[in-house]
């Protein structure tokens, strides 16, 4: 032991235990300094990497307008697509809560707009005023559309765009 703390102070690194509890203790001759920076970066990277999955929530009436519900369902692909559950809510008034089967017809529609991209996690059903439907993704990983320069007007139509490799 002493001779590899000589050894490491004479090449100017440090002496690392990297396996205390084995017969003998495994050490390491390394500069400690870099090696928690790459450490650190390594960490940073695969946080970067991993994708987050959150629950949306998307919420709906029972007398929604077709730009309304149109403009809503896309945003419902959009998150299915960055990979996040989504949970639909269809919220009843008054005397709309006597006619689930209008908010179910909703849900029915959505379901239908998103057979390819989502799989329905919990059935439709009831809670109090609120009709809820969570659908989760049905790949794991996202899906990021590839965008061409095709509106730059050069010679070369099917480039892919920097940012998108």
């Amino acid at each position: 032991m002493a001779e590899a703390i000589d050894l490491a102070k004479t090449m100017d690194l440090d002496l690392v235990e990297v396996a205390p509890n084995a017969m003998p203790p495994v050490c390491r001759i390394m500069d400690y300094g870099k090696f928690k920076f790459d450490s650190a970066q390594k960490a940073r990277d695969s946080r970067r990497k991993s994708v987050s999955s959150q629950l949306k929530e998307m919420k709906y009436r029972p007398k929604i307008g077709i730009g309304d519900f149109d403009t809503k369902t896309r945003q419902v692909i959009k998150f299915l697509g960055e990979g996040h559950k989504v949970k639909i809510t269809v919220m009843f008034r008054g005397r709309e809560v006597f006619h689930p089967e209008l908010g179910k017809s909703i849900l029915d529609k959505i379901e239908v707009k998103t057979a390819g991209i989502a799989k329905v996690e919990a059935a439709a059903k009831l809670d109090g005023k609120n009709m809820i439907l969570v659908l989760a993704p049905e790949r794991k990983s996202p899906v990021k559309p590839v965008a061409t320069r095709s509106d730059s007007g050069d010679d070369h139509p099917n480039i892919i765009a920097d940012g998108d490799i």
